[in-house]
């Protein structure tokens, strides 16, 4: 498996590839997240390995990803011959992996995209660490953990940093990138170079709760919940005002859905257990009670509101 990965990284070691800060890019999780940043980085010329523990699960995510550029090829071309090239160089540039030793024994930057759990993601890097060449670079996506947190269980930590990617990665064009105070510049540079390679828009951030998007987001959401809980106004009248008030183009509890209500649920716990005396991560017991009962929002067919599945 380590010979096949290393000449597959042979094979697609363009020209073109070389002049991105990064030239093997090794994703470690094939959920939504780490199949969306392995098509990005395979479209704009990246050799990619995806990696994930199961091979039932790495084939519904390369299948995933085919259906995604086949979707985008239809509106990049105008040619179909041009788009099916396209699709074609694309998921060539992708290998899968069910051990990521195999892969980051000579890979240029790690992206983890796995669980969140501290844990699990330490033990990982440690791994991880142990194996790769001295020049790797370490990320996690991350949306809820310290990146420091992680961090602990490296060496390396000056070649360690945060790159949060949204959801549907394809077509959201931020990324935050994170530092944290043992993170050289030139790790920090090469990343934000990586974002720019990636066709994608970067902010930069220090290793502060939620970053930029969750820290602010969260927080508003959290509030629309408790003026429901107080009785103050209902979820869809909160929901109007903030569309034709605000501009927004959903409300927080049609936004809230759409995240996913134990997404919210895990977030805020984790930031009321490590920040007890801010109010805003005060935890809510409407959105307890919710996610209790299995209203998880869109995916689940009920949140806030009801879904047709």
């Amino acid at each position: 498996m380590a010979n096949l990965c290393k000449s597959f990284v042979r094979s697609f070691a363009t020209s073109a590839q070389r002049a991105n800060a990064f030239n093997h890019v090794t994703v470690i999780g094939g959920g939504l997240m780490g199949s969306g940043i392995a098509q990005v980085a395979a479209s704009t010329g990246h050799t990619v390995s995806l990696v994930d523990q199961d091979n039932t699960i790495l084939g519904k995510s390369m299948n995933g990803i085919h259906k995604s550029l086949e979707r985008v090829a239809k509106k990049k071309f105008e040619n179909p011959a041009a788009g099916e090239a396209f699709v074609k160089d694309t998921m060539g540039r992708i290998s899968t992996a069910t051990s990521p030793i195999t892969c980051v024994s000579h890979t240029d930057l790690v992206i983890e995209a796995i669980v969140e759990n501290l844990e699990t993601k330490k033990k990982l890097f440690r791994e991880l660490e142990a194996v790769a060449p001295e020049h790797t670079i370490f990320t996690s996506n991350t949306s809820s953990i310290p990146i420091t947190d992680i961090a602990v269980a490296a060496k390396r930590k000056d070649r360690f940093g945060g790159l949060h990617f949204f959801n549907p990665v394809p077509m959201m064009k931020l990324l935050e990138v994170i530092r944290i105070p043992a993170t050289s510049d030139a790790t920090f540079d090469k990343l934000l170079a990586f974002g720019k390679d990636m066709e994608k828009v970067t902010v930069s951030c220090k290793d502060t709760p939620g970053f930029i998007v969750n820290r602010l987001l969260v927080p508003y959401m959290l509030e629309a919940v408790r003026m429901v809980e107080r009785g103050d106004a209902s979820i869809q009248d909160v929901d109007t005002a903030m569309k034709l008030g605000a501009g927004y183009p959903m409300g927080p509890f049609e936004l809230s859905d759409y995240v996913g209500l134990d997404t919210m649920k895990f977030i805020l716990d984790g930031w009321s257990k490590n920040y007890p005396d801010n109010p805003l991560f005060k935890p809510s017991s409407l959105l307890d009670k919710m996610v209790a009962q299995g209203k998880l929002g869109r995916k689940s067919g009920e949140g806030f509101y009801p879904y047709k599945k």
